[in-house]
């Protein structure tokens, strides 16, 4: 493919894009994110007279310095930073650039900051209040659905450790109620095979029986929806940010400070509870979809916690 040096910011980035869904398999999410930080990058170029087919060195030093003016944490730079190398190297290999301007930057350092972790007795809380609310007296029909609806979302959560774009668009085949494994499709359109657990088994089941329950009559042979959490929005699913707010009521409810609750701080839970409890850091690392062990090696601070634990409550000569 080859490209006029003339061709518009806006072009490019998508070629860009479809290049990255065609050849690595990115997702959605990953591609919304590439095109909100390089249609940032490209305004800033506009109001110097530049674009990304001639930007210099300087004007990409420039763009991070302004990043900086406007408060940007080290992590977003970095992430603006890896979007213009990975466009500018696609545009050199595309011989729409004769030069990579990004090869010399370098990023801001930064420490990676250890993730939230709720304590398992902070999860039990949140499940006993969601399942409490799904057997409330006075909930109307429709307020009972919803109430078995997130607290099946939570359990299967807790039980899996799905990332919360994997866990809201779970097909309706994930609730067989023989099934004891789960085929995930995660980044990169990869699948994994998920173990389930009793209870989210059951919490499955329960929910898609009072779903089912509360159709009305002349649409009980109606074809059903393919999703477990169908929903009447666009991607016809559940949207993950129903879902962590929703999550968020829920913290509330539990006594627990909203702020410190999302999807991704229960996944978090679940390989930190694992590995707390013993788990081998690969087999962590294969049940969250990680490519790269590295990823999972940031909750190696909890084997250590639990190392030294145990090295001070079972060593022969350790101060009693």
């Amino acid at each position: 493919m080859r490209s006029s040096k003339t061709a518009t910011d806006a072009r490019l980035t998508e070629l860009f894009l479809d290049m990255l869904a065609a050849e690595q398999g990115a997702g959605v999410n990953t591609l919304d994110a590439y095109r909100r930080d390089l249609t940032d990058f490209s305004d800033f170029l506009g109001r110097q007279c530049q674009n990304f087919a001639g930007a210099g060195t300087d004007a990409l030093r420039d763009y991070l310095a302004d990043l900086d003016v406007r408060g940007f944490k080290s992590s977003s730079v970095a992430r603006r930073l890896s979007a213009m190398r990975h466009l500018f190297r696609f545009l050199l290999n595309e011989r729409i650039r004769s030069d990579d301007p990004a090869a010399i930057l370098s990023g801001p350092k930064r420490g990676r900051g250890l993730p939230k972790v709720l304590s398992i007795a902070d999860v039990d809380r949140m499940l006993t209040r969601a399942k409490e609310l799904t057997e409330a007296e006075k909930a109307s029909p429709q307020a009972r659905l919803r109430a078995m609806r997130l607290y099946c979302l939570l359990e299967v959560l807790y039980a899996t450790g799905l990332r919360v774009s994997e866990l809201v668009a779970l097909p309706l085949s994930a609730a067989r109620r023989d099934a004891r494994m789960i085929v995930v499709r995660g980044k990169g359109n990869k699948e994994r095979l998920v173990p389930l657990n009793d209870a989210s088994r059951q919490a499955m089941v329960d929910y898609l029986a009072a779903m089912e329950a509360l159709k009305p009559e002349k649409k009980k042979n109606a074809v059903a929806s393919k999703w477990l959490f169908p929903s009447f929005g666009e991607s016809g699913h559940l949207t993950r940010q129903h879902f962590a707010r929703d999550l968020k009521e829920l913290a509330a409810a539990s006594g627990l400070a909203p702020r410190l609750v999302s999807p991704h701080v229960l996944r978090h839970a679940f390989a930190s509870h694992l590995l707390h409890n013993g788990a081998d850091l690969r087999i962590v690392q294969t049940l969250l979809g990680h490519t790269d062990i590295s990823t999972t090696q940031i909750y190696t601070h909890v084997v250590e916690e639990r190392l030294k634990s145990l090295v001070r409550d079972l060593h022969p000569l350790a101060e009693k």
